[in-house]
């Protein structure tokens, strides 16, 4: 594979960066090739590439200080999280430092009044999630992963509850952000809205640190609400739930969560877990609001998926028998690495206008009918966005290549029906490819703004953008 930005390096980093490195992060500049490795990799299909370096920075003092001697040096930055994504956007592939940020996992100041919150970059979600109860709140964006918020942000994440909170970014406010000459900048404030400006702040959300190190974000809160219920239901056939997801979008039912799992799905966690869901496609459903009212929106959902054939219509409002309800799409993944012992998830996605949702998800099953090792789907069907988790030997270079045919031709049925070729994974360099296809002329702005804000090309290198 080639990959753009090409960033001409000594073999060894100068000892006069090393040394100045050294002199104020000490221990926390390492080059041990454990900790290299680790950072060399991340959850994608592609080869481990380590870095040279790897750094833990505290602050954001730090990393100005940091990007400068890069900076100086033309050394590549590589910013990294929990090394939980899915495309290639951590690896080391034109050398440079590993930033990793997982030191700054400071929680700032969590304001009820104003429902919002500051978090250091390596703050977690969890970590995040467990503070913010304690105040009643919820942050909504769910990727499943522990993953960090800046890497959160980074590559412009959502999940589970996307259709009813938005993604990333609906849900930043403000970032500090660390540019390629060693520049802090805030990209707002902690108002809800402004029309001052450009808008720096969805610059940077996705930009996957391209254009700049995130160090601290103000991020958007809400209130636990009253009532939560779930739901479960399943159907004979695919295209079934599909449009009984789609209907109760247009309907305007305010559905917090609806996840799809197909029929391989629903067997593979059957197997791994000791449940026993029917072998169907299978829609999860979350409402959020008053007692009242949760109780009202799964009645007009089970009254939309029985007019599509939806069978064991159940819902619930304890903790307890939500999880029950739940648990066969929370344990999805690890579900599929069991199906084969030793295999490797290579998991990619797509999003597309839900009026084209039913055509792109049946005919995308159709096509993974004749693979050669199981393909189960899952999707974040409520805003158009599903995800294939093909189940490969990562030793079988003829099921990579299969496997790479169908993500090919996935991305290209998403493209044709108006679609995008990541929903949410982001682009790395797994899925740069599509990216003239997708964007046309407006990827030669997207080369304008990188080449503005990082002339040197020292942030994360060969990512996003293809070959010019």
């Amino acid at each position: 594979m080639t990959h753009s930005s090409a960033v001409a390096l000594p073999k060894d980093l100068p000892e006069n960066f090393v040394g100045e490195l050294q002199s104020f992060l000490g221990d926390r500049f390492t080059q041990s090739e454990s900790v290299l490795d680790l950072h060399g990799r991340d959850e994608s299909y592609f080869p481990p590439t380590p870095p040279q370096a790897v750094v833990f920075p505290q602050n954001a003092d730090e990393v100005q200080r940091i990007v400068r001697a890069c900076a100086s040096s033309g050394i590549p930055i590589v910013p990294f999280g929990a090394g939980s994504s899915l495309e290639g956007h951590v690896l080391a592939i034109h050398g440079g430092i590993s930033l990793d940020l997982t030191e700054m996992h400071r929680i700032v100041e969590v304001r009820p009044d104003d429902l919002d919150v500051t978090v250091q970059a390596g703050v977690t979600r969890l970590q995040l999630e467990k503070a913010l109860a304690e105040h009643g709140l919820f942050f909504p964006v769910d990727p499943g992963a522990d993953a960090t918020l800046g890497g959160m942000i980074a590559t412009g994440a959502s999940g589970t509850t996307t259709v009813r909170y938005g993604t990333m970014r609906e849900n930043v406010l403000c970032l500090e952000v660390v540019l390629a000459n060693g520049d802090i900048m805030r990209t707002g404030t902690r108002a809800k809205k402004s029309s001052s400006g450009y808008d720096l702040t969805r610059l940077m959300i996705g930009s996957e640190g391209t254009l700049g190190v995130i160090t601290e974000a103000t991020l958007k809160v809400h209130g636990i609400p009253e009532g939560i219920s779930a739901a479960v239901c399943s159907f004979p056939e695919l295209a079934q739930a599909v449009q009984t997801a789609v209907e109760l979008i247009q309907w305007g039912t305010p559905v917090a969560r609806v996840e799809l799992l197909d029929e391989v799905q629903i067997d593979a966690v059957n197997r791994h877990s000791g449940l026993d869901q029917p072998v169907q496609p299978t829609l999860f459903f979350e409402f959020h609001g008053t007692e009242a009212g949760v109780e009202e929106h799964a009645r007009t959902a089970a009254g939309i998926a029985s007019r599509h054939g939806g069978q064991n219509f159940r819902s619930a409002t304890a903790a307890g028998e939500r999880h029950t309800l739940w648990q066969a799409r929370h344990e999805a993944y690890f579900a599929d690495l069991a199906l084969r012992p030793g295999a490797r998830v290579m998991s990619t996605d797509v999003c597309v206008p839900i009026s084209r949702l039913v055509e792109c998800i049946t005919e995308t099953k159709a096509e993974i009918a004749t693979a050669s090792f199981p393909v189960p789907i899952v999707g974040h069907v409520g805003d158009g966005n599903f995800h294939l988790l093909l189940v490969i030997d990562p030793n079988s270079e003829a099921e990579l290549e299969e496997a790479k045919a169908l993500n090919r031709s996935l991305v290209e049925r998403a493209l044709s029906m108006g679609g995008t070729s990541t929903g949410e994974h982001g682009i790395g360099i797994g899925k740069q490819v599509w990216m003239e296809r997708e964007h046309g002329a407006a990827l030669d702005a997207m080369r304008a703004i990188k080449l503005a804000l990082d002339p040197q090309s020292i942030l994360n290198p060969g990512k996003i953008l293809p070959p010019a």
